[in-house]
């Protein structure tokens, strides 16, 4: 038994499509502590995509385009070989539950605000204190240093769907996102308000099926 805050999550194997070397199988059902505490063994590869969404669900993340608003279907990054879905427990051990919402018509990505807030040391891109950038949705940020952005992808991924951070001043924002390398860069994202989704349809000419 682990000690947290944080609510367990349920995993199940949700389709099946070819061979899986840690031998998943349709309807198997792994239970995670938190979203920091998956069960002995787990698959990196499936931890590497399913982070950004246990942690956004853990933070209140919806997701409307769900039969289940507070769950997600995530695919295994090894040749979409297995889907997972990913869902929140109660505290009494029962899947948390919100309908699918039926007045949504599709993408609403977020303004983000990403900001260094702590810069010591040396830095390849020379990002320096105060330094800001605008983004939305999940949308790369143009020439950013792609392993600050792979760290920073789970705040993204979880602002964006409506995730807040009870322990932050401002639970619209994350203020930890620190560089891998060294930790010289620490970064706090922000979400600062709801962007234009003919914005978003124009400049991808097609919209994202994800709701980003």
């Amino acid at each position: 038994m682990v000690e947290t805050p944080f609510p367990k999550l349920k995993l199940t194997v949700n389709k099946v499509g070819g061979h899986c070397y840690h031998n998943y199988k349709l309807g198997d059902v792994l239970i995670l502590e938190d979203f920091t505490h998956p069960p002995e063994h787990f698959c990196l590869g499936l931890a590497q995509v399913l982070f950004p969404v246990i942690y956004a669900l853990s933070f209140g993340a919806r997701f409307p385009f769900m039969e289940n608003q507070r769950s997600l279907l995530t695919t295994c990054p090894d040749g979409g070989k297995l889907e997972f879905k990913a869902e929140i427990l109660d505290k009494d051990g029962k899947v948390e539950f919100i309908p699918k919402d039926q007045n949504w018509k599709g993408p609403k990505p977020k303004k983000m605000l990403v900001e260094v807030v702590k810069s010591e040391g040396h830095c390849a891109y020379k990002y320096t204190l105060g330094q800001k950038w605008e983004t939305k949705g999940l949308e790369t940020i143009p020439n950013f240093c792609g392993a600050a952005f792979h760290t920073m992808f789970p705040a993204l991924f979880a602002l964006n769907f409506g995730a807040k951070f009870f322990f932050m001043k401002d639970p619209d924002s994350i203020d930890t996102v620190t560089c891998p390398d060294g930790g010289h860069i620490v970064f706090k994202v922000t979400r600062t308000g709801e962007a234009e989704n003919k914005d978003a349809v124009s400049k991808n000419k097609v919209p994202p099926p994800c709701g980003c």
